[in-house]
């Protein structure tokens, strides 16, 4: 809700008009003073693991309402006696400002308290009740200290909703890929005898129950990050309805091992609706699928769409402005027109790009076989716990060296299928994968010392696509076109990948532009 139009009043008009009464009490959530089975709805918007320390937030306003209403028992602190502000110590979020018996409060703290209230909350359930859970985490632990709290709970997911909940101009929002919704996760009781579940019955049932999910969640204009975690709902129905999963040899199956298949599936799924059944199915290098520097591209580009259903992705730079030098309209504030020669790096100050969540990059890729330091610095840039898909513009220098894109539009002219093996990245040299080093949660740093230099490094398809972006961006009209013949007649991926890239890349972006404007370069 927003203040500007006026529905915090509506809100508080419509509560006025209830004929309804309610009790209200203030207790611990994982220890309740109902009785057993006393409701017939379980609904919880429970504190979104390290996101917001809720109560140090909430002491600005509590110490203006306890001297607004002094004698208030609701604003008493009776967990706390000897805290004139809000509790804090049993407070159910990853804190480590405080302690709890001598330890911090970190993520396992969170998992056994969340794991509490929800055994708590299927205590007080009826048999028939319902439950329903709200989460909005773009953090991958975060939703599996939750899960795991659901699961081992007592309860079984039943549906997952995405519904649009969040202000895009609240402060977590801004410069973030924050979640555009909600996922409400309805939950049911689950049976005291509920079976055990086999680890392969249950890898079969899930591409399909996903798959199903994506399709009608795409439907309704659902997309990127909010799809994806709109069907862990849909995942965990199949697996939280067992008492545990067993593999064939007698192991329990862990939730985390069970979430990295969701995400696996997920990502197939995505890089079949983007680029074909192949690159669903490759891993490791298999044969007869693009490059992995493709298929992370789409992935990425997938993972970044926006639920408003205008296909705009989020990027780190915000707002439009307009081109005076008369080559496009409208084009996004972080895509620098590239000039002809034009051969700079990114300008100095905010970084260029879209990015994700490293963590998040690294769920997708791992499964899918894709290795992230070896694209390092190629097309991506790993800083801070954060993953940037280099913009083409930052990619000049690298693909055509020194000579920049002008000078070398003889060499793509007299022998582009040659020319593209030999001359892009002209150093002639491969940079190894660098080794990504871990230094504690969300702090991901790349180690200098690890990068070696090795012999040729071979273009792929996603670098002759840039190749002829560049040469589009630099008006060398004649050099595209050899290119372009060349690539229709070396595969069709050069013209599968630079139409699923044009379909991906958000409304307005400058790689759109400059992908559509190639793409009219193609013979037809």
């Amino acid at each position: 809700m927003g203040l500007n139009d006026g529905s915090i009043i509506k809100v508080i008009e419509r509560l006025c008009n209830l004929d309804k009464e309610a009790d209200i009490s203030n207790s611990d959530a994982t220890r309740h003073p109902l009785p057993d089975q006393a409701a017939d709805i379980w609904f919880t918007d429970p504190p979104y693991y390290d996101s917001v320390p809720y109560a140090d937030l909430s002491d600005f306003f509590y110490v203006w309402l306890k001297r607004s209403l002094p004698n208030e028992p609701l604003l008493r602190n009776v967990f706390e006696t000897n805290n004139p502000l809000t509790p804090k110590l049993r407070e159910c979020v990853w804190n480590k400002a405080y302690k709890i018996d001598g330890k911090e409060k970190d993520s396992t703290f969170f998992e056994k308290t969340v794991t509490s209230a929800f055994a708590e909350g299927r205590r007080l359930i009826s048999e028939q009740g319902i439950g329903c859970i709200v989460f909005a985490h773009k953090s991958t632990e975060g939703w599996e200290a939750l899960l795991s709290g659901i699961t081992t709970g007592g309860w079984v997911i039943t549906g997952s909703w995405p519904i649009a909940t969040e202000q895009a101009q609240r402060l977590v929002a801004r410069d973030s890929a924050a979640l555009a919704t909600s996922v409400h996760l309805v939950c049911r009781p689950r049976s005291e005898d509920a079976p055990v579940g086999d680890w392969a019955e249950v890898l079969r049932e899930l591409p399909n129950r996903v798959g199903k999910w994506m399709e009608r969640l795409q439907g309704e204009n659902i997309r990127g990050a909010d799809l994806v975690f709109a069907c862990i709902g849909p995942a965990l129905e199949i697996f939280s309805r067992y008492s545990k999963v067993e593999t064939a040899d007698g192991r329990e199956l862990k939730l985390a091992e069970y979430l990295e298949k969701v995400w696996e599936v997920v990502g197939r799924i995505a890089l079949e609706q983007v680029l074909g059944t192949e690159e669903a199915q490759a891993r490791n290098g298999a044969t007869g699928a693009m490059e992995e520097d493709a298929r992370l591209t789409a992935l990425f580009l997938w993972t970044l769409q926006s639920t408003n259903g205008n296909g705009e992705g989020k990027n780190n730079n915000k707002g439009k402005r307009q081109k005076e030098k008369g080559k496009s309209k409208g084009i996004e504030a972080d895509e620098d027109e590239i000039d002809e020669g034009e051969e700079e790096d990114a300008p100095k100050g905010k970084a260029k790009g879209y990015s994700l969540v490293f963590d998040v990059a690294r769920r997708f890729a791992q499964p899918l076989g894709i290795d992230l330091p070896k694209w390092e610095n190629r097309i991506i840039k790993t800083e801070k716990g954060v993953v940037r898909l280099l913009p083409v513009s930052e990619r000049a220098k690298q693909l055509f060296g020194e000579v920049g894109v002008k000078s070398a539009v003889d060499w793509i002219e007299d022998d582009a299928v040659k020319s593209l093996q030999m001359k892009l990245f002209p150093e002639f040299e491969k940079v190894k994968p660098p080794k990504i080093r871990s230094r504690g949660r969300g702090k991901i740093s790349i180690d200098p010392s690890a990068i070696e230099r090795d012999s040729m490094l071979e273009a792929t398809t996603l670098d002759r696509v840039h190749a002829a972006m560049l040469l589009q961006a630099g008006g060398q009209t004649n050099a595209l076109r050899s290119l372009i013949r060349a690539e229709l007649g070396r595969s069709p991926d050069f013209l599968r990948l630079a139409n699923a890239l044009s379909a991906l890349y958000p409304k307005g972006s400058e790689e759109k532009r400059l992908l559509d404007a190639m793409l009219l370069s193609v013979p037809r």
